[in-house]
């Protein structure tokens, strides 16, 4: 599995005592790094209404970072299109396409990346969208096709642009679309790994061959947290367990310091409950990160392994890169 891509997912999660521009401003110089690193894609999801997530106008975030880097791929993990319109969404994307060419992506999403008030707000209180997403993919395709010029409705820039779709699910729906469609498929095993298994056969058995996909491509999303010692990296691994607790507990902070230990220590419904979504956690060492995460990767037969990286302090997240590239790059 030595030739199994790695990549990052990025949410300008903003810290402790920091602010958004701030936020912007690291997921920039985490990018540039990996860029150099030789990772290969960076994407960055879109949610709403979070006070500690900087990421929610991602087409935007997503044309600074590419600005902002040389060569690698830049897209969305994801846009969740029941919020959009897709014909906005392919201008925009192909806007994008369009300035930076063969280096976007576009993830999409089914899940409103939010609560449901805010999915009110967002869909002008239609929130029948999220039925309609097969047909709202279909249509995004569509207006990117360089056959359809003859219909009435045209998106510009877009149209006839090679910008890549990506089905991401968290469940078996988006798998079974996935496959039906012939896409490739991204699962988000760092927040909920429970169908991680299932999704993957399902995506793998019911897999139609297109014209953008003669065989499946799979991309899981992982938490990873690395050190110099296992102890450090343990130490580090706090800042995400007691960020998935706020999370769990309705309780959202920004990203904080490491704790000795997690912040919900001793309440067991809390502990299991934070373990049930970091199943698909790696903690440690370059020796680690290089037996865990590549027999994971083999296990599953992932084309790609995406990372998220919750490191509270600047200069150990960005080693954390380096750790993850010497072990598995």
């Amino acid at each position: 599995m030595s030739n199994v891509k790695i990549s990052l997912l990025e949410l300008a999660t903003i810290c402790k005592g920091s602010n958004a521009t701030e936020a912007i401003a690291r997921a920039v110089k985490g990018a540039q790094h990996i860029e150099e690193l030789g990772f290969h894609r960076i994407w960055l999801a879109e949610h709403h209404n979070m006070p500690h997530i900087a990421s929610s106008a991602t087409a935007v975030l997503i044309g600074h970072i590419a600005g902002q880097t040389k060569h690698i791929r830049v897209g969305s993990g994801g846009i969740m299109l029941p919020n959009h319109t897709p014909l906005v969404v392919a201008e925009q994307f192909g806007t994008l396409e369009s300035i930076y060419p063969g280096r976007i992506d576009l993830g999409l999403g089914r899940a409103p990346g939010t609560d449901q008030l805010t999915a009110m707000a967002l869909r002008r209180n239609n929130l029948n969208t999220s039925f309609y997403f097969k047909e709202d993919v279909l249509e995004l395709q569509q207006y990117l096709d360089e056959n359809n010029f003859n219909a009435k409705v045209r998106a510009f820039p877009g149209e006839g642009l090679d910008i890549p779709i990506y089905i991401l699910g968290s469940s078996t729906d988006s798998a079974y679309l996935a496959a039906e469609l012939g896409l490739p498929y991204a699962f988000a095993a760092h927040f909920a790994p429970a169908m991680l298994d299932q999704a993957m056969e399902i995506y793998r058995s019911h897999f139609k061959p297109s014209d953008v996909l003669k065989e499946p491509y799979t991309i899981i999303c992982i938490n990873i947290v690395a050190g110099d010692s296992v102890e450090e990296a343990q130490f580090l691994s706090t800042s995400l367990f007691n960020m998935f607790a706020g999370i769990l507990t309705n309780l959202r902070k920004p990203l904080s310091p490491p704790t000795e230990k997690p912040i919900y220590h001793g309440i067991p419904e809390i502990e299991q409950a934070v373990q049930n979504m970091v199943n698909c956690t790696f903690i440690g060492t370059e020796k680690e990160m290089r037996e865990e995460v590549l027999a994971f990767a083999e296990k599953h037969q992932a084309n790609e392994i995406m990372t998220t990286n919750y490191i509270f302090d600047e200069g150990k997240r960005l080693h954390a890169f380096d750790i993850i590239a010497k072990a598995l790059m």
